[in-house]
């Protein structure tokens, strides 16, 4: 029953029809509110009568009936296949119209693009609609179903509801697969459609908002590297404005700028340093936004030991001089081995002018790291620098640095830190360059150069600028719904299509910036992650601060690493490996020597991936994740949960959440995140960094009442557990803060 209420005994015949699709659920005070709401209104629209309905069944939402969610969620979903009925012009009872005809109409309002009709037949098409399985709706939660409405189903431009959810999901698969071989594409499609309708992944913010539409592009987040030079910046400036009007987060290393005081063409003390930069950037992100759905969002890291670095760590905080101030951009810090080695023996620290090093000692101390622990490049030219007389430094103790540091975190959130030795002896392509930093979210680590303007010249009245394109990271993110796939049992089939799915999003994206465009088919890097640990260990019975727990972590994500790895490269056996793969520690086999792979399956991928190679030279990367993971109907990332339950604000009213499949047997593994010692999450993050090939976001909660010597403490262990990064600082006092977008998948 749709619903249609034009009379009082209609509006109540429709509760009791819902009413019967939750027997758990006691109605009784629900249907007295609803006749006491049907008494005094002799009229009202079917729009107002879904909505009070809604609000009414919201409020009922507990951590004792957490399933009203559920009831409120059928309501919604009733209303919408009414406005989608009314706006395509068929029959409600239907619930879901033509696929054809869909993709027509919106195609002729320029909302889609012409693809799909160009790559799908009709009879392709209709075949495909009868896949669409309406039934699949009932899997959202009430937040999860509005948010997926309200911010990604297609609509008209007037904003009539055009799209419905399962066709939103078949819509992307359709996408993702148009390219594939028309021999097996409809079953690549079924299987995506699969993957995407349980609720077992979803694809990144970019790909569910855009995938299908004449507008944006599928890809999450972009890491450039900025030239110490001014044309060199103001082109990043433009390539960072570009990409967050088409709908990408920013991570950008300033490592390579001068500091505050140096010189520029040999006249000393000229150089204004890295914040004016910042600042421009700042305007930019605050000037260029995502598609006009949120604020462009651009991260900023610097070397620990770069001059600016104080300078650096003041730019969000709230007081002091707003001239030097960023507050729109997130800062990351670049931390070396010997810097946290320095801190720990409470030893003195140096700051370096980056251009001053290149003239005098001619090499670039950023460009390098420590090739093993206690010993290496970096270490051995930083003591360099500090030994030679002609080189301007600034001594200090390292853990009035860290101090600074702490400050920061526990006021702003930030900076993120990154643990750059660990990084790069981890990276798998060091044979084609070095990684100087993260992204937006902290869960990206790929080769990274700057572009520079190689030449310049006028030909035939026109000018004519060539560049030489440095390494500039795109990162391609989806995510497994762990709890959903694990109860299943289907996360091995999951990550074959799922990696397909990541691959294809390379060849489809139309990237407004060329070195983006490069650099993403010379690495053909995807970031496969998940989320919903917090919720996999409740429903498993397993106690977050526990041996259990962090054993059951090694265990399975080193399936899963060994499932990605297995179908990059029957993917490679296809397709072909990427470009890049000759001299990788793939294919010397490095790459599993040093995560000490053993025993029969990972010999023989081992050997499968030396011989086939694989196609994706990263393949691992677990973002945030939490608009999507509220999609799913699921914990976000790796964290745990705030509370067991909580309310979303809205404009007008709130909408209570429990915790996922909240019940009197899962509650007792639900424990607060400040409540939970965090070197147990530490101890967690080290075992599943060890099967990630790139980083995690991976969130540190403290209370705000915490000592320095305890931060200290938790920033030391991360590190020594060969963490690759942490995200934010996530303190109780002060606002929360909010998670990147741009990351979500």
């Amino acid at each position: 029953m749709m619903l249609a209420i034009d009379s009082h005994e209609k509006a109540y015949a429709y509760v009791q029809e819902v009413a019967k699709n939750f027997p758990e659920l006691d109605t009784s005070e629900l249907m007295e509110k609803i006749e006491r709401y049907l008494e005094h209104r002799d009229d009202f629209t079917d729009e107002q009568f879904e909505h009070y309905l809604r609000l009414s069944a919201l409020e009922k939402i507990t951590a004792e009936e957490p399933d009203w969610t559920y009831f409120a969620a059928k309501v919604y979903l009733d209303g919408l296949y009414k406005k989608a009925a009314v706006s395509r012009q068929y029959d409600p009872e239907q619930k879901y119209g033509s696929l054809l005809k869909l993709l027509k109409v919106l195609t002729a309002m320029d909302i889609y693009n012409n693809d799909l009709l160009k790559s799908y037949s009709a009879d392709e098409i209709q075949l495909l609609e009868q896949e669409i399985t309406p039934e699949q709706d009932e899997k959202f939660t009430y937040i999860g179903l509005l948010t997926l409405a309200e911010r990604y189903l297609a609509r008209s431009h007037a904003g009539d509801v055009y799209e419905l959810p399962q066709e939103r999901l078949m819509i992307i698969a359709m996408t993702l697969m148009q390219k594939e071989p028309a021999q097996h594409r409809l079953a690549l499609v079924k299987e995506s459609y699969w993957a995407l309708s349980n609720l077992y992944m979803t694809v990144a913010t970019p790909t569910l908002a855009n995938a299908g539409k004449t507008y944006g592009q599928l890809s999450s987040c972009f890491i450039d590297t900025v030239d110490d030079s001014l044309r060199g910046i103001y082109d990043t400036n433009t390539d960072i404005a570009t990409l967050s009007k088409h709908g990408g987060g920013i991570g950008v290393y300033m490592g390579k700028i001068r500091s505050r005081g140096s010189d520029i063409r040999g006249f000393k003390g000229v150089s204004s340093g890295v914040i004016p930069w910042m600042k421009q950037l700042n305007n930019t992100a605050v000037s260029v936004d995502q598609l006009g759905q949120r604020q462009g969002a651009v991260a900023v890291y610097l070397d620990v030991w770069h001059k600016d670095i104080f300078s650096f760590l003041d730019t969000r905080l709230n007081n002091g001089d707003e001239r030097q101030r960023t507050h729109d951009l997130f800062t990351g810090v670049c931390l070396p081995d010997l810097f946290m080695e320095q801190v720990e023996k409470r030893e003195d620290w140096y700051l370096f002018d980056p251009h001053e090093v290149r003239k005098v000692m001619g090499f670039s101390l950023e460009d390098y790291f420590d090739e093993e622990l206690g010993k290496g490049s970096f270490r051995d030219r930083y003591w360099a620098c500090v030994e030679h007389p002609d080189l301007d430094k600034r001594q200090l103790p390292a853990i009035e640095i860290m101090k600074s540091i702490m400050v920061s975190q526990l006021e702003t959130g930030t900076p993120y830190m990154f643990y750059r030795d660990t990084v790069n002896r981890a990276n798998a392509n060091s044979h084609q360059g070095m990684v100087y930093c993260s992204n937006l979210c902290t869960e990206i680590m790929q080769n990274m150069s700057a572009t520079t303007v190689t030449e310049e010249y006028t030909k035939d009245g026109k000018i004519i600028t060539v560049k030489a394109p440095g390494d500039f990271v795109v990162c391609n993110l989806s995510s497994i719904s762990l709890a959903r796939a694990v109860q299943d049992d289907v996360v091995e089939r999951l990550v074959n299509i799922q990696v397909r799915m990541l691959d294809n999003v390379i060849d489809l994206n139309d990237l407004p910036v060329h070195q983006a465009k490069i650099t993403n088919q010379k690495y053909r890097a995807v970031g496969l992650g998940t989320f919903g640990w917090h919720h996999l260990l409740a429903v498993k019975g397993i106690a977050w601060e526990s041996e259990e727990a962090v054993h059951y972590c090694d265990e399975l994500y080193e399936d899963i690493a060994y499932y990605t790895i297995r179908t990059s490269m029957e993917l490679a056996k296809e397709k072909g490996h990427y470009p890049a793969f000759n001299g990788s520690e793939w294919e010397t086999g490095a790459y599993f020597d040093k995560k000490d792979y053993t025993g029969d399956r990972w010999d023989t991928l081992k050997q499968d991936v030396h011989v086939n190679g694989v196609r994706n030279g990263y393949l691992m990367a677990v973002a945030p994740n939490s608009s999507t993971a509220l999609i799913a109907g699921s914990t976000a990332g790796i964290d745990p949960i705030f509370r067991k339950e909580y309310s979303e604000e809205k404009k007008d009213y709130r909408i209570p959440v429990t915790a996922p499949d909240l019940s009197a047997k899962t509650t007792w593994y639900y424990k607060s995140v400040y409540l939970i010692d965090q070197h147990w999450s530490i101890r967690h993050n080290e075992k599943r960094q060890r099967h990630i090939d790139q980083s995690i976001s991976f969130n540190l909660y403290v209370r705000n009442d915490i000592k320095a010597k305890e931060l200290l403490t938790l920033h030391q262990q991360a590190w020594e557990s060969n963490l690759k990064t942490t995200y934010y600082v996530r303190s109780t006092s002060g606002d929360v803060i909010e998670a990147c977008e741009s990351c979500e998948s």
